[in-house]
């Protein structure tokens, strides 16, 4: 075809795709497992330092480093094969080798990770796995199920066994999902004779992807019972805030720096617990999301996994999702009581505004009052005044007539006051 510009993103998530391949894996045959979370939230979380750690790994075995930004690699150290992948939130680590202790679930099995390199991994352990790959014990009719039977009650503990016979009959795969005494979770594949390597190895793969997320999962069960702790005081707190709001308006303005103070902790309780309530979310749907592709089928009247994960982690499914409604409705709650608390001091101030116009225009009918109280003084006062001086003028001219000072301004004084008030009205109407 004639060239043509490729996205800049096109080959990496084509080979997205095809990243973290399953591990080959003959029987019998011992593996191990091992998941490292980062102390630090998956945005701030170190990559390089997960990358020095494989790298110190691979130096003991003189074994190749992957690319720089790899995040996921496999290659033989000494007899074992090994497996590392890098996610969002933790590292996993996967050593296996053919044969088999003796000793059922040997601790041995870990020899692939010497202790004193665990002891200096980045991180914390979520979980780690033993695994015990074995040919499945047959009989000229099939699977022999006593033998098989024998090994599992030995193995673990009956009461949480979960047992299954998956992909259609190539392997049967147990686990209890219980901590042993080495601090590993048991788990045993029993490989139909003629169920090849790689199948194998996804089967493996998709056991541990489901006690990695099962378990990181679980993370959020913790962070769930942290919540419902601290939302039990808010919401005590807001119920108690919500009964006194039919109390005064300065009670209001009060109550509602209150909420304020409310609201702005359980906006910082859901983002602090949003990502993990988010992940739980994701990684339950992967955890039933791989038990699914197993393809159970019931073996010996047994609990499957499917069934293990209905009765166990559900449950703690369903507790981490109530967290997560009450917190949002929660928050809701608060939302409208702080509308409501917002309305009744807005009414208040309204009230308390109203009253003050009133105030003011008795006020303003007050100061009319005074003013025209002055009006009338300022006529007098200008009368008088007016007429002292009109009668100066006219004196002369009165007196051929007889009259004397008494009155001319007995005269005047009508005449003045009329003109005076006039001259005042004219001026105030034209003001107004």
């Amino acid at each position: 075809m004639p060239p043509i510009d490729d996205h800049p993103l096109r080959y990496a998530l084509t080979n997205e795709l095809h990243a973290r391949p399953a591990p080959v894996i003959t029987v019998p045959s011992t593996a191990a497992f091992v998941a490292i979370k980062s102390p630090q939230d998956a945005a701030a979380r170190d990559r390089g330092a997960d990358r020095a750690h494989l790298a110190a790994l691979l130096d003991r075995f003189g074994a190749p480093h992957p690319p720089p930004e790899a995040t996921h690699h496999a290659c033989d150290i000494g007899r074992h094969g090994l497996k590392w992948e890098n996610h969002t939130e933790f590292t996993t680590w996967m050593g296996f080798a053919p044969g088999l202790s003796e000793r059922a679930f040997d601790p041995s099995g870990y020899e692939a990770f010497p202790d004193d390199w665990l002891a200096a991994a980045p991180g914390t352990r979520v979980t780690s796995v033993l695994f015990r790959l074995e040919v499945l014990p047959m009989t000229g009719q099939g699977p022999d199920s006593k033998a098989l039977a024998a090994k599992l009650d030995d193995w673990f503990v009956s009461e949480s066994l979960a047992v299954a016979s998956v992909l259609d009959g190539a392997a049967v795969v147990a686990s209890d999902f219980r901590i042993d005494s080495a601090g590993h979770i048991r788990m045993a594949v029993f490989a139909h004779p003629e169920t090849g390597a790689r199948r194998i190895g996804r089967i493996v793969q998709r056991l541990c992807e489901i006690e990695t997320y099962k378990a990181m999962s679980m993370l959020g069960l913790a962070r769930a019972r942290q919540v419902s702790r601290d939302m039990g005081d808010l919401d005590r707190r807001l119920s108690a805030l919500v009964g006194g709001m039919a109390s005064q308006a300065s009670q209001a303005e009060t109550a509602l720096t209150a909420l304020m103070a409310v609201s702005a902790e359980l906006e910082k309780l859901e983002v602090s617990a949003s990502f993990r309530f988010g992940a739980t979310r994701a990684y339950e749907a992967i955890v039933h999301d791989r038990v699914s592709v197993l393809r159970e089928t019931r073996l010996d009247g047994r609990q499957t996994l499917a069934e293990f994960m209905r009765r166990r982690y559900d449950p703690a499914m369903r507790t981490v999702r109530a967290a997560e409604t009450r917190l949002a409705v929660l928050s809701e709650r608060a939302m409208r009581a702080g509308r409501l608390l917002s309305t009744q001091v807005e009414v208040a101030r309204s009230a308390q505004n109203q009253e003050v116009l009133q105030s003011m225009d008795k006020r303003a009918a007050l100061q009319l009052r005074l003013q025209h109280t002055v009006e009338g003084l300022s006529v007098v006062a200008i009368s008088y005044y007016a007429v002292g001086l009109l009668s100066y003028v006219a004196l002369p001219f009165a007196a051929p007539f007889g009259f004397g000072k008494a009155g001319v301004m007995a005269l005047l004084t009508p005449l003045v006051v009329v003109a005076v008030w006039l001259a005042l009205r004219r001026v105030r109407s034209r003001l107004h």
